[in-house]
């Protein structure tokens, strides 16, 4: 990384003083106490589906259709391991033939914290999946690990692209990933909100202490330079 790509003035998209950083904060520690509180609810029941889980499950059921199935099954592979992955290294591959490497970091740090977060926290928890699940049925329920990817790649890309309509589909494709996996039956509906939590987390924490490394060794580097 070098002092052109590190100083913020050569980057006018990238403000000494982003008003967003103390509200990235704010959202991710709101984000990660809801998320600890849900999983204290989801301990406290032994592991058991909450009222509004089982609710959903068969609202769910009651909409079961060939197409619809077919139409879920999309999100749930595109947003799997591997489609993952392969999204995030070129998104991160991406960022770094445009010498932005600040945000390459950012992609990958966000993508592979939510994984080690979330990957062990499902397998210790041991959650059992709804029992008419068309999808996977190992016991690691609790959180969605296909919406906790989903939402932090999205929510990372809007903070580091500034763009409203990448707000928008972003939105779009967690909301469509939340139902997929609800739709499978592959979650609850618990589940797939604490995905939801963990992605806000983890995204919004990350791209703040990011941006706050980028700009003081930019600021470092002025003043060496000077």
């Amino acid at each position: 990384m070098d002092a052109t790509t590190d100083e913020p003035a050569i980057l006018p998209d990238r403000p000494r003083s982003d008003a967003r950083r103390p509200v990235a904060l704010v959202v991710g520690v709101v984000a990660t106490v809801l998320f600890v509180a849900l999983r204290l609810a989801v301990d406290l029941d032994g592991g058991a589906p909450l009222a509004f889980d089982q609710w959903w499950d068969d609202a769910m059921a009651a909409l079961a259709d060939p197409i619809a199935v077919i139409v879920a099954w999309i999100p749930a592979i595109v947003g799997g391991t591997i489609g993952m992955i392969v999204i995030g290294i070129t998104t991160a591959v991406v960022f770094i033939l445009v010498k932005r490497p600040w945000d390459a970091l950012n992609v990958a740090a966000s993508i592979a914290l939510v994984v080690l977060i979330g990957a062990p926290l499902a397998a210790v928890i041991a959650r059992a999946r709804p029992m008419d699940s068309l999808a996977e049925t190992q016991a690691t329920s609790f959180p969605s690990g296909h919406t906790a990817v989903a939402t932090t790649i999205a929510v990372t890309l809007a903070l580091i692209l500034r763009r409203g309509w990448i707000w928008a589909a972003g939105a779009v494709w967690v909301l469509l990933m939340m139902w997929s996996r609800t739709y499978l039956h592959a979650h609850w509906l618990s589940d797939v909100t604490a995905g939801f939590l963990e992605g806000v987390a983890v995204a919004t924490l990350v791209w703040a202490l990011v941006e706050v490394w980028r700009v003081r060794r930019a600021q470092r580097l002025v003043a060496a330079s000077g």
